[in-house]
């Protein structure tokens, strides 16, 4: 079982590492799975607490957050879309990829639902898994991966590397 996780400081710093290794990835010819931050959307809230996601490798693009009024301080994720983001990765050929990828293991995963059963599967398919975990959700994570997944720095060369050491082994 090949799994690995970016934990970066900085607001959307994990984001940025793990669209870029997606796109170095795909540079390499090396075929995706998963979901990353669409870093060309600009968040309509002050604390950037919208977004959208790129299922991989090649869209659609969707938004996972629900727009609650300025101010709200609720979650603003939309348990739909995040289902229909899993959708379209479990059906857009997961079986076919050399790595998965998840932009952030969060509420949903923590939940047991979102992306839990996508990392899963692709692991009992052999399919190295890159994960980015915030803080907050690091404990969950480990519980979740059973101690077994492997800290990478948040530098593009080491995900890289990591990266092409696991799609060919």
């Amino acid at each position: 079982m090949k799994i690995a996780y970016v934990s970066a400081t900085g607001r959307g710093e994990t984001d940025r590492l793990l669209s870029q290794a997606a796109a170095f990835l795909g540079q390499q010819q090396v075929a995706t799975a998963g979901i990353v931050k669409e870093l060309s959307y600009d968040s309509a809230f002050e604390n950037g607490c919208d977004m959208k996601v790129r299922v991989l490798p090649d869209g659609p693009v969707i938004k996972i957050t629900q727009d609650l009024g300025q101010g709200s301080a609720a979650c603003r994720l939309d348990p739909a879309a995040i289902a229909e983001a899993v959708a379209q990765v479990e059906t857009s050929g997961l079986a076919d990829a050399r790595m998965f990828i998840l932009n952030k293991f969060g509420p949903e995963e923590i939940a047991g639902r979102g992306f839990r059963s996508a990392i899963a599967a692709a692991l009992e398919l052999g399919i190295p898994v890159l994960v980015g975990v915030g803080s907050a959700s690091r404990a969950d994570f480990d519980a979740f991966a059973e101690g077994l997944a492997a800290p990478l720095p948040a530098d593009p060369d080491a995900i890289a590397a990591w990266c092409l050491a696991a799609v060919q082994a």
